[in-house]
């Protein structure tokens, strides 16, 4: 058995790297022998996971799924896991909004109107607010879908996509714009929402967002204690805050499932991954 456990994480932005040796630095003074290995996209990293290069993954929710059909198709899903999460993505939503004098008043009033989502990969920005409209009798394919491509394969984790979508509503170039409700706030302070000009039509159920998901094979003593010492970090601990508040989090969560069913069935009903997890999506290019 090895006695390194390497992890893998995508390359969303240039702070991927402070993050993650911090954190190695923070294992390595506890004990554990941790590297990490960086991925252009998910596509990649998901991949990585099933042919051994890395033991343990820091996964999108949309490159859970992949994992998860993968890992049901070649029968090893006991092997793999949602061991952890931040408590920052459980119990998130996305939000429907609109210009105050739009005159839309209810998710019916959309039809055939344009809507501006994110990145096609995107969950929070385009694919669980698709799959809530379509539950609320929605025919998505009366909208037109005004798609905002910002780093494809990163699946939504950055917020270009939703910015672009947010500039465009305020623009006046789409009827609509789906985005992550903490996004609103954000983009609401620094002005590109005009208060007082963008109201919330629709607000989502909650779904969650990221986890560690181990691979097929982990080493069950190193995963262990990577869970031990991560649920273990304390946001009071001055050393170990500064790395809690570059990833966005207060405290580790246990890993769940059960915040995923929403985009499950958005990757089901778009096709944008098959049974087995093979890539389906048409147009993606990561």
């Amino acid at each position: 058995m090895s006695e390194k456990l390497t992890m893998g994480a995508v390359a969303y932005a240039s702070k991927v790297v402070t993050i993650w040796e911090g954190f190695k630095g923070y294992f390595a003074a506890n004990g554990l022998d941790f590297d990490y290995v960086l991925y252009s996209n998910y596509e990649r990293q998901v991949e990585a996971q099933f042919a051994g290069e890395v033991q343990l993954a820091w996964n999108s929710p949309l490159a859970w799924l992949r994992a998860e059909r993968m890992a049901a198709a070649r029968g090893v899903s006991d092997q793999v896991k949602a061991i952890a999460m931040r408590d920052a993505d459980q119990d998130l939503t996305s939000v429907i909004l609109v210009r105050a004098d739009s005159g839309i008043r209810s998710v019916a009033d959309l039809a055939g109107k344009r809507i501006g989502v994110g990145a096609i990969d995107s969950p929070q920005a385009t694919l669980i607010p698709l799959q809530w409209l379509r539950e609320q009798g929605v025919d998505t394919a009366s909208l037109q879908i005004v798609r905002n491509e910002v780093l494809a394969g990163k699946h939504g984790d950055h917020i270009g996509g939703e910015r672009d979508a947010a500039r465009a509503l305020a623009a006046g170039e789409v009827d609509a714009a789906c985005i992550i409700d903490g996004n609103h706030l954000l983009f609401t302070k620094e002005g590109t929402l005009p208060p007082g000009r963008v109201e919330v039509l629709a607000r989502t159920a909650p779904y969650d967002h990221c986890n560690f998901t181990t691979s097929p094979g982990a080493p069950a003593a190193l995963i262990d204690r990577f869970v031990t010492l991560l649920l273990g970090m304390s946001y009071d601990d001055p050393q170990v805050r500064p790395l809690l508040d570059l990833e966005g989090l207060r405290a580790w969560r246990p890993g769940r499932v059960s915040g995923y069913p929403l985009l499950d069935r958005a990757v089901t009903a778009s096709g944008f991954y098959d049974a087995a997890g093979a890539v389906k999506a048409d147009g993606y290019r990561y």
